[in-house]
């Protein structure tokens, strides 16, 4: 499927979304901060957060609520094309804590919402989404280590930072979180297993029932792949960044999958804009590149905020 280079020369780009002047931010990791990129292409920084800034979501307060990993000890590594690419790896030196961050509408102030869930510190938050109440649901990845890695869950929190508690414990490294249209079910992509769930909710915050609908379609020779973040559309479709086999698999709520190649292994996050929510753009992390598909084949869903 055909598609063009937005922006070039991000450091690790991550959490796309649509602002409502149609410029799109995005994080980027590796750099600490949130960069606004208009429609030709020009970059500029939006807000500087430290850390590891990963998913990102516009509140109802009009503010961009950031889920802040802490930051990752970086790597450059030979890609298949012959060019150097950036890569995360384990918890750095300057490691400054999972946090939840709140980015002031116009990029000038960053505070931290939330460090701790019941005296239990967050470890590595990775996304976020809001719920039509206004709050919202977080992954927390979590940190590996030399010897060891965090065991981590996902979490339901306002956005006024008085209310957070956890809602799912354990799962292995969650990463991409998302809402079915009706919002009664919470979508979750776990990074290691490959794995897609959907857990039925039966009230704001409280979850039910847990199915698998599919697992990301792996690459040769190994046939393996890995889970990232994720976007639902319009009709309910879950459309999950997918490493390894670098691209973008969409998945039916049924699980029927169709995988859309991308040229980066390391295919990390999407988010729909554009008129009519028709173009879908696509973060290419070690190769630091924003991408967008025109008229891709269903609309996106209008978010809550």
């Amino acid at each position: 499927m055909d598609f063009r280079v937005v922006a070039t020369g991000l450091k690790f780009p991550e959490g796309p979304l649509e602002l409502p002047n149609g410029d799109i931010l995005v994080t980027e990791i590796a750099a600490g901060c949130l960069t606004r990129i208009a429609a030709d292409g020009t970059k500029s920084v939006f807000a500087t957060t430290g850390g590891g800034p990963n998913g990102a979501a516009v509140g109802p307060d009009g503010a961009i609520y950031v889920a802040q990993n802490g930051g990752f000890h970086w790597t450059e590594r030979p890609l298949p094309d012959g060019t150097v690419g950036l890569f995360p790896g384990e918890q750095p030196a300057d490691y400054i804590g999972g946090q939840i961050q709140r980015v002031s509408p116009d990029g000038s102030d960053v505070a931290t919402l939330y460090r701790e869930c019941d005296g239990e510190r967050l470890k590595g938050p990775n996304d976020l989404v809001f719920d039509a109440e206004g709050n919202f649901y977080f992954t927390d990845h979590g940190k590996t280590r030399p010897r060891d890695r965090d065991r981590t869950g996902v979490f339901y929190a306002s956005p006024d930072g008085k209310m957070i508690r956890e809602i799912i414990f354990p799962m292995e490294s969650p990463n991409g979180i998302g809402l079915s249209p009706d919002g009664k079910v919470l979508y979750i992509a776990e990074t290691p297993t490959g794995r897609l769930y959907a857990y039925d909710l039966v009230g704001p915050g409280q979850v039910g029932m847990r199915r698998v609908v599919g697992t990301v379609p792996g690459a040769p020779p190994f046939n393996f792949a890995m889970c990232d973040s994720l976007v639902v559309d319009a009709e309910g479709n879950v459309i999950v960044a997918t490493l390894v086999n670098g691209g973008l698999t969409s998945f039916t709520p049924a699980g029927q999958a169709t995988h859309y190649a991308c040229p980066d292994i390391l295919t990390t996050n999407a988010c729909f804009g554009g008129p009519g929510l028709r173009t879908l753009y696509a973060t290419l992390s070690t190769t630091g590149k924003l991408i967008a598909f025109e008229n891709w084949p269903t609309a996106g869903l209008k978010l809550n905020c």
